[in-house]
């Protein structure tokens, strides 16, 4: 499972590392999403395949039915392929294509290099340019499902012509399914419902479980963080809750004037505004927590930068004044650190807004039906649509009782008032009040299995609660049919983005690289023994 580049950049889950994707009505800030960030474009061929709008012409849930087809965008490497070969298909997830194919610099470069593959990316539908309509009002999400998404990795795999190759369509030809993030739950439930059709799968900080609230993408942050950042965070948050639930609106005046956002009317917009450089739900501007990632080529460190300005010892006396100017609401002690916050937010976070107009929509004011009820097509849109109607996990803030890093005003209603702006009921289509989570669930949730599947994920991923190996879940362990690595101290997707030579990575990503590879190496080496049930008796 980010709004200012493009509305602020899939937080969308983001798979490793694709761009934000930008919000349909705006020109400004990046949307929530799973999938990190995107590397420099490669040069890579865009192919396109006829996709069936609809797979499922006899289930009710889709009348009236579309019988056409869309293009569906792929790119292609066969620089490695020898005949005979495998296919590897990456998943490209919540966001669009454009630059970064994830066909270089990869461990699907590892693959295709080792195992003389085929490598692919397929776009997901509903992104990109790999749209079904030329708009997406709510009728025309109504093929924006996690089963139809899956129905065409199978028939993409069964009827695709590459370019430049033959017989290499599955099952004859041993198909392998990576995705990260989203995707990764894709390629989970691919595998899981088209296990006879692709032969082998593995699913990164694959999210197989969808919840409505998702307050736990901020609990690595609270372990893991500088605990003198997290702490000061923590405290001021407490303070602000208190302001708000005691009802002192001089207060939260002040408060507001002090970070230099006194525009913002609604108070929860304001919460999320001063949490965009930890993660603020569904919108925010800066690299947060899930963009720190281990290759230096990929990550971004904007979160420590934010901590070490919060914790500055030396910030100038007019900065730590601030910190008393709320004390007399709060029993006459100073809020630490209030001062180093704001001016941050000040000098980072309130520039991405060049017009000043921070309530606007293009800025930092969600209140706004008009401005989500926009029909254009867009990642940003398509990916909230998919939260709305099945996955779910509304980043929100932890209850009274436990440290919380964002303010407690954020809850599940928050986002869920998007929802209702921006999908409004249609003709034939609407969104349930809450996300129906069963279509999200059915493939397994936490008690998932699929033959072929490796499940990796990162211990300090904010996402592993969604994850195969999330506290919530049974114990795992490793069986050949079933394989699992959880990698110590990895952030999210951290295994896609590999060095040239795996062996010179940090021991912790070497030695789960490594792991995949093996696994990879074993499923080929048993690939002629496997009898799909379309060839069995």
């Amino acid at each position: 499972m980010k709004l200012l580049s493009a509305i602020f950049g899939v937080a969308r889950l983001v798979s490793a590392y694709s761009s934000p994707s930008r919000h349909p009505a705006s020109g400004e800030l990046l949307s929530r999403s799973l999938n990190p960030r995107q590397a420099p474009a490669a040069n890579h061929t865009a192919h396109y395949f006829d996709q069936v709008i609809d797979h499922f012409p006899k289930n009710p849930r889709y009348a009236p039915h579309a019988n056409g087809t869309f293009k569906q965008r792929y790119f292609l490497d066969t620089s490695h392929y020898k005949p005979g070969g495998p296919v590897f298909l990456y998943l490209g997830g919540e966001g669009p294509i454009d630059g970064d194919t994830h066909l270089d610099a990869s461990l699907v470069t590892q693959f295709m290099r080792q195992f003389n593959g085929i490598g692919v990316v397929l776009e997901n539908r509903y992104y990109g340019t790999s749209t079904p309509f030329d708009a997406s009002t709510t009728d025309e999400l109504l093929y924006l499902t996690t089963e139809q998404v899956i129905a065409d990795h199978e028939a993409f795999a069964k009827t695709v012509k590459l370019p430049g190759v033959t017989n290499i369509n599955a099952p004859a030809t041993p198909w392998i399914v990576y995705g990260g993030s989203y995707p990764g739950a894709l390629s989970a439930f691919t595998m899981k419902k088209y296990g006879d059709t692709i032969y082998a799968g593995i699913a990164s900080s694959a999210v197989i479980h969808g919840q409505v609230n998702y307050p736990q993408w901020y609990d690595p942050i609270q372990l893991l963080a500088p605990q003198d950042c997290v702490a000061s965070v923590n405290n001021i948050v407490d303070k602000i809750d208190s302001l708000v639930e005691s009802k002192q609106d001089t207060a939260v005046e002040q408060l507001k004037e002090i970070f230099g956002l006194s525009a913002l009317t609604d108070i929860r917009d304001f919460a999320q505004t001063i949490a965009f450089p930890i993660g603020g739900p569904f919108v925010y501007p800066t690299y947060t927590w899930q963009e720190i990632y281990w290759n230096p080529k990929y990550g971004h460190e904007d979160f420590f930068d934010f901590c070490r300005n919060v914790t500055d010892g030396n910030a100038p006396a007019n900065t730590t004044a601030v910190d008393s100017q709320l004390a007399k609401y709060t029993d006459g002690k100073a809020w630490k650190n209030l001062g180093n916050y704001a001016a941050y937010i000040k000098r980072v976070v309130l520039p991405l807004c060049p017009s000043g107009d921070y309530n606007s929509a293009v800025c930092f004011g969600t209140q706004h039906p008009d401005y989500w009820a926009n029909t254009t097509s867009g990642a940003t849109r398509s990916y909230l649509y998919t939260s709305c109607t099945e996955f779910g996990a509304y980043q929100a803030a932890q209850p009274h009782g436990k440290k919380s890093l964002i303010s407690r005003v954020i809850d599940q209603n928050y986002q869920q008032q998007w929802c209702n702006w921006a999908f409004p009921k249609g003709k034939y289509n609407s969104i349930p009040s809450s996300p129906d989570l069963d279509r999200w669930n059915v493939y397994g949730d936490f008690n998932f299995t699929a033959n072929r599947l490796l499940f990796i994920d990162g211990s300090a991923d904010p996402w592993l609660d969604l994850c195969y190996h999330s506290k919530l879940a049974p114990q795992r362990e490793w069986t050949d049919l079933h394989p699992e690595h959880l990698t110590n101290g990895a952030g999210h997707v951290w295994d896609l983005r590999t060095y040239d030579d795996v062996t010179t990575e940090p021991q912790f990503i070497r030695e789960a690289n490594l792991l995949e590879l093996r696994t990879v190496e074993r499923w080929l080496k048993e690939f002629p023994d496997w009898k799909p049930a379309s060839y069995r008796e």
